[in-house]
């Protein structure tokens, strides 16, 4: 499977630590505690890495911060020498984007359809990776509930990484519009998922009403309400399955709740995870480093503690390391539990990471 997150690792200016003075009862004693981060690298293990570079470059991700990495295929060499380090090793897995040519040939009923009627198993958009699964089948429930089970019967697998955990992006970043030659300022046709017959009937059961009796079915609060709870119960799913096995599930999302629901149907603030990954990528939005730190503001003020946040940075927006260390330290310092980097970081990057969260905390 193609990644979709081809990130380049820059070289980056180190970045100095900083402290926050405590006035307690003594004026002159500063209570000072340093708060410790987990950080996590996403990645596509190598089959020609060796025993001696990976148990050289996973203890170098220990020192710098990083406790855990998902790993996007499976690779018993790699988890087990990341395990070896101290290091969580997670399978990170696509969901609901799945365009294997076995499945695609098996059961194209099994994929969705857009508002103009167009299946995604022979049109798909956008791309032609873009291959989307209905989370409203029950057979799909079931075939990514046996997916789950057979990554995490495995012992050296310490848990489960969800990606594409959403509908298509019926609205693209704007970044990414000239890419396409388009502009979303409405929600079209031919982007907005799922139509089928299974959704619609499961629609009308639970609210009575008829989809097609909608005039504009892109602004029914009810129909977007019921997509949510599609991926919702895909995601609640599988986390019992992985909790049945006492391993954690995490989950790679869109930046924010409201992004997330707007442009993909995703309403991760409801799922039942042990951790979310936001892709918070500035610049695919024109936004500046510093809504980073709205961005986990917004998601860590949603759930409320119900589990940890952790910033996913895409390292190609940042222009130098200072910038990528003020990146850091924005999604620190609003609450984040820690960031998540794709790919194999540079000591230059493990670094500026490492000195980014010597942040002193109260």
């Amino acid at each position: 499977m193609t990644s979709r997150r081809k990130f380049v690792a820059t070289s980056l200016l180190g970045l100095a630590a900083t402290a926050v003075p405590f006035s307690g009862e003594s004026k002159d004693i500063t209570l000072l505690k340093k708060k410790s981060y987990k950080h996590w690298v996403w990645t596509n293990p190598d089959l020609r890495d060796t025993d001696e570079l990976l148990a050289e470059r996973y203890k170098q991700y220990y020192q710098a911060g990083v406790r855990g990495i998902f790993f996007e295929n499976d690779s018993e060499k790699h988890f087990r020498a990341a395990k070896a380090q101290g290091l969580e090793a997670h399978r990170w897995m696509w969901t609901m984007n799945r365009g294997e040519k076995t499945l695609l040939e098996a059961h194209p009923e099994w994929y969705a359809i857009n508002r103009k009627g167009e299946s995604c198993a022979d049109k798909p958009p956008y791309v032609n990776y873009y291959r989307w699964l209905c989370p409203s089948k029950p057979e799909v429930q079931a075939y990514l509930e046996s997916q789950v089970h057979d990554i995490l019967k495995k012992d050296y697998i310490d848990g489960i990484h969800l990606d594409y955990i959403r509908f298509c992006d019926v609205v693209l970043p704007v970044n990414l519009w000239d890419n396409y030659h388009i502009e979303q300022t409405r929600e079209l046709p031919e982007y907005d998922y799922c139509y089928c017959d299974t959704c619609r009937s499961k629609f009308k059961a639970w609210r009575g009403t008829d989809l097609s009796s909608i005039q504009y079915p892109e602004a029914s609060l009810s129909w977007r309400l019921f997509r949510y709870n599609a991926v919702n119960n895909i995601v609640n799913n599988l986390a019992k399955v992985a909790h049945g096995y006492k391993k954690p599930i995490t989950a790679a999302v869109f930046p924010t709740p409201e992004i997330a629901r707007r442009n993909v149907r995703q309403d991760w603030t409801n799922w039942n995870l042990d951790g979310i990954c936001p892709m918070i990528y500035h610049g695919f939005y024109k936004e500046s480093v510093s809504w980073i730190g709205d961005a986990v503001t917004e998601g860590v003020h949603f759930l409320n503690s119900r589990f940890p946040l952790y910033a996913g940075l895409y390292l190609p927006d940042f222009k130098n390391m200072e910038e990528f260390g003020e990146g850091i330290k924005q999604a620190l310092q609003h609450g984040a539990a820690g960031v998540s980097i794709f790919g194999n970081p540079s000591p230059e990057v493990l670094s500026t990471l490492k000195l980014a969260s010597a942040v002193k905390m109260i």
